[in-house]
């Protein structure tokens, strides 16, 4: 009977299912036909589809018992608590309760992907192409969350081999346009964010008006979400050592919740509004190039340089203008000469 899996490294029906495609020779993949002509144009073949795939169960957290606190002190004391000053919004990348849960997502994120690379470092792949990730509850278990990336490993013409595969959402067109342009994928990102807001007065004022009006609070929350999730895409980018970031998509989902600082508080009716945001891309690099040793010009002599130089000293000896220190210099060279 086969031990049970530990968790590290490939799941055993992966390393079965490499195992089967190095035996058989052949590779499948999702490229269409002009993708997979584009990638051999720039001096890739693909070698197999690879993925990588996890399932977390999300915990409780934090002081009120769940990531969604809005951190208002007001909250729970009724609409007069305008002595609190303004209502906040509680964004994760600022280190409200709901990074913890942002930090769980990117674990996840980094497990899936990690066992995609190295499927396509056991297919001896140089990277991902193509790589498509997506991010849903686990059927059956709303408190479980399944992340699952999939793509095409393609693998470089020559002896030089990446000392880590990169992954990209790119398609095979997009891929070989980049290459040709002098920049090369690193790695497939994801930046996360969760704001949350308290409802107060003005906010529910505002929803009740009969005219064409602002909702400013919620306006801050959404504004300041997707600002976070970009500022933590830009971070990993910048850890990873890239020079930019390729988008390829961005999620906005707002809901309502109960406000758990006011239940805490024996008021179950005020609520708060919740904005995720989720911005998906691949962080790209230039092409690294060591210094080129400078470039030496090369002169010939062209004919008897003795005799030029010696013509040369009897022009400047002869010339009442001529240059002392040119006559001198002159005199050196051709002494030398005879040496």
């Amino acid at each position: 009977m086969s031990e049970p899996w530990s968790g590290q490294g490939l799941p055993p029906a992966a390393v079965d299912r490499m195992a089967a495609i190095e035996g058989s020779g052949t590779w499948t993949s999702a490229l269409s036909t002009g993708e997979f002509a584009a990638i051999r144009s720039v001096g890739f073949e693909p070698v197999g589809q690879v993925m990588g795939s996890t399932v977390f169960h999300i915990g409780r957290s934090s002081r009120y018992w769940g990531y969604h606190d809005c951190q208002f002190p007001g909250a729970g004391y009724g609409f007069g608590y305008s002595g609190y000053g303004p209502v906040p919004v509680a964004v994760s990348g600022e280190g409200a309760p709901s990074n913890a849960l942002v930090a769980v997502f990117d674990e996840a994120r980094h497990t899936a992907l990690g066992r995609m690379t190295e499927e396509c470092r056991a297919l001896g792949g140089d990277g991902v192409v193509a790589a498509e990730l997506t991010m849903a509850p686990f059927i059956g278990q709303l408190n479980c969350f399944e992340f699952k990336v999939i793509g095409t490993a393609v693998r470089a013409a020559g002896p030089y081999r990446a000392p880590t595969p990169f992954t990209s959402h790119l398609d095979g067109q997009g891929f070989a346009k980049l290459i040709g342009a002098g920049w090369v994928p690193v790695e497939l990102l994801v930046g996360m964010s969760i704001g949350v807001r308290h409802d107060d007065f003005r906010t529910q004022s505002q929803s009740y008006s009969w005219g064409n009006i602002e909702m400013d609070g919620w306006s801050e929350m959404v504004g300041a979400v997707r600002a976070d999730a970009r500022h933590q895409l830009e971070l990993q980018g910048a850890r990873l050592g890239g020079d930019g970031v390729i988008m390829a998509d961005s999620e906005l989902r707002v809901w309502s919740e109960g406000c758990l600082r006011s239940r805490n508080r024996g008021n179950s009716e005020q609520e708060d509004h919740v904005a995720e945001s989720t911005m998906v891309g691949t962080t790209i690099a230039r092409f690294r190039a060591g210094q080129q040793p400078p470039r030496t010009l090369l002169v010939m002599p062209l004919g008897d340089r003795g005799t030029k130089l010696r013509k040369r000293l009897a022009a400047v000896e002869s010339s009442p203008y001529g240059d002392r220190a040119e006559y001198r210099r002159l005199v050196q060279e051709v002494s030398e000469l005879n040496d």
